[in-house]
């Protein structure tokens, strides 16, 4: 008896978690179904996969070159999927997109007409993640394809999107949000900036202004949100620095905000449409790249 998908998916829940209960959850089943399937893929392979204990459960060397393997074969499936969904060279049915927090609220209502016009076929999926989890999920073919930014992933094609510079919002009392124009890399020393956490390339950004700045970046606050840090930061928590599709489009519907772009080339990233280089679909995703692009110009123009 072969291994089934399920199995497969299994064992590497179980490789991802650690653990046979956070495992089941990931995968929405209940603990002693996905012992038994486990059970039942060690009994027809002829070998243990997983060493279990008290403390959680652990892959075999076995185990681990099988993850490795399953780990393939499943994205494949879904290129597989994706290859029946997409037989032809236009856009038609669920497209699933994984895009930037910082990215995804300020870029995607502004694409979503000129995207239904021109693909009426076409549902796009979309779920919000960081950077390393965009990675991690594209990769496994969860997502067909990502909006991030390609320095970031390894064994993609992309096409770039935009890019975008980086503005800073103080608290009404500081002194840059008294001045006019542009900020310079020295205006910044001393000042403590506000960032998104861990795993978004914003905050590897924001570290590198810090380190030639002078600044320091905040470890009393991490927000969760780009809304969250200029909040903090109207507040009296530090600096925020913001990406220019979400300052601009702010500034649009707040008046009373004062975000001052950085001149400076670190203050900048490049945001692009992402894909697997094995990706069967990349042809209708290239068509895909061009009412997005649109859309962020008509923001990044008025800078």
């Amino acid at each position: 008896m072969r291994p089934t998908l399920r199995q497969m998916q299994y064992l590497i829940a179980i490789a991802d978690t650690g653990k046979f209960g956070d495992a089941a959850r990931q995968v929405n089943v209940s603990q002693p179904s996905l012992s038994a399937q486990i059970a039942e893929m060690e009994a027809s392979l002829g070998v243990q996969l997983v060493e279990r204990s008290r403390r959680g459960a652990m892959l075999t060397i076995a185990g681990q070159e099988l993850v490795r393997r399953a780990r393939n074969i499943l994205r494949e499936v879904e290129d597989l999927k994706a290859v029946a969904r997409f037989g032809r060279a236009e856009l038609s049915g669920r497209l699933r997109l994984g895009v930037l927090p910082t990215v995804g609220p300020y870029l995607l209502p502004l694409a979503t007409g000129d995207l239904h016009r021109r693909f009426p076929e076409l549902r796009l999926s979309v779920r919000e993640e960081r950077t390393v989890d965009l990675d991690e999920h594209l990769q496994a073919g969860e997502f067909d394809t990502i909006i991030s930014c390609a320095i970031d992933h390894e064994n993609v094609h992309h096409e770039v999107l935009f890019s975008e510079r980086l503005y800073v919002c103080a608290p009404a009392e500081d002194p840059l949000s008294k001045g006019e124009g542009p900020v310079r890399l020295k205006d910044l020393k001393g000042h403590s900036l506000l960032t998104l956490g861990q795993g978004h390339r914003l905050n590897a950004i924001i570290r590198e202004l810090a380190a030639a700045s002078g600044a320091l970046v905040s470890t009393e606050y991490e927000g969760t949100s780009l809304d969250a840090i200029r909040l903090m930061a109207e507040m009296g928590a530090g600096i925020a620095v913001l990406p220019s599709l979400y300052a601009l489009s702010e500034a649009r519907r707040n008046k009373g905000l004062n975000a001052r772009l950085i001149d400076h080339p670190l203050a900048r990233r490049e945001v692009s449409l992402i894909w697997r280089d094995t990706s069967p679909l990349a042809a209708s995703l290239q068509g895909l790249a061009g009412p997005l692009r649109a859309a962020a110009e008509k923001v990044l123009r008025s800078e």
